[in-house]
């Protein structure tokens, strides 16, 4: 090609393109992915220091191939098991229990409850006898339960829209208890999800994608949503919970704190909220040590290999200021809690075996 028309689209291709995303007068929020300069210390953990269980995630290989290629990935990281949190019953369960199944225990699956006819005299039967056939067909766990305000919505293939402490959702509970099987439950959204979509929003980012519409009649906020699970989690001693995502408290994780230190049967997951704090290592590090008996290693993330390493790193290094725009929509950088090895330990497997082999 001519040489000056190689020059012409190039000049094209900068006007009309990079050049133009770079103006700093017509740069958009979601466009803002900072690079950090300094030079500083970067580790590459390859392998997680002891091996994991990830309590949280989900059936995201749909097929043999897919699943062989995350047991190998497992493998690579230190992962060896993974607990399936599939939402559903019946059929649905069923088919998600049989394709795990295959490779052993590798992975374990949760069911749901089944909320089909909840406003039906009879519900809490029926759906104790589904959540002790779905027992019988391999599930050792229910989750993950959801509530952002309406009542939970995640399970498959019907919503149920029942907050956690309904009377109705008793029997289900206590059936948990007596088959040892723990609850999963989210509840809420991160505290930046409820703020103004304003300037003022530290995590705007992030939160305006996510944002609650709290014009929705009956919705509950979030403060109120915290005492459906401590009202859950105190009536129903011998059933054990986890609370995912750290309940959902990152912006004031002395509200979760407060409901560990109260109730023995509760625990939390880490999933799925390293974004959100990772800006705060020497607090993060603290809440470690305090609760390391509490806390449950999760992901929640899908299952490349580049994920886990950055949870490792977050969790084992003291790196600063990196950035993870792949992983987290937030315009935060991330650094390293820098945990000590038995809390990460405790963390990574120790906290999981003693709900698993209840």
């Amino acid at each position: 090609m001519h040489k000056k028309y190689l020059v012409t689209i190039c000049l094209l291709v900068c006007t009309l393109g990079c050049c133009q995303a770079q103006n700093v007068d017509n740069l958009l929020l979601k466009d803002y992915q900072p690079r950090s300069i300094y030079k500083i210390p970067v580790t590459r953990v390859a392998k997680a220091k002891y091996p994991i269980i990830d309590m949280h995630s989900h059936p995201y290989a749909k097929t043999e191939e897919e699943l062989a290629q995350w047991v190998k990935t497992m493998d690579e990281v230190g992962v060896e098991k993974s607990v399936i949190l599939s939402y559903s019953t019946g059929a649905r369960f069923d088919s998600i229990q049989a394709k795990y199944a295959k490779f052993g225990n590798r992975f374990e699956v949760w069911c749901g409850f089944d909320f089909k006819g909840k406003d039906e005299p009879g519900w809490s039967e029926k759906a104790v006898k589904e959540l002790e056939r779905c027992y019988k067909a391999g599930a050792r766990g229910v989750g993950e339960l959801g509530d952002k305000g309406l009542g939970e919505f995640y399970s498959k293939p019907t919503p149920g829209y029942i907050h956690i402490d309904d009377p109705r959702m008793k029997p289900l509970l206590q059936k948990c208890a007596e088959l040892k099987m723990p609850v999963n439950i989210h509840v809420a959204e991160p505290y930046w999800m409820y703020e103004p979509m304003d300037s003022t929003n530290d995590g705007l980012m992030n939160a305006y994608k996510w944002r609650i519409d709290k014009s929705k009649e009956g919705l509950l906020g979030h403060a109120e949503l915290i005492k459906t699970l401590e009202n859950a989690v105190r009536e129903n001693p011998k059933t054990t919970f986890i609370a995912c995502h750290f309940a959902n408290c990152e912006y004031d994780l002395s509200i979760l704190g407060n409901l560990l230190e109260k109730y023995p049967n509760l625990y939390a997951d880490i999933s799925a909220r390293y974004g959100e704090t990772a800006p705060i290592p020497r607090y993060m590090n603290a809440f470690y040590k305090k609760y390391q008996d509490r806390l449950l290693y999760g992901t929640d993330m899908g299952m490349s290999p580049d994920m886990y390493r950055t949870t490792f790193r977050i969790l084992e290094t003291t790196d600063e200021h990196f950035y993870e725009h792949d992983l987290f929509s937030y315009h935060w950088p991330c650094n390293g809690f820098g945990l000590d090895t038995p809390i990460l330990n405790k963390v990574y497997r120790k906290n999981a075996l003693k709900i698993l082999m209840k």
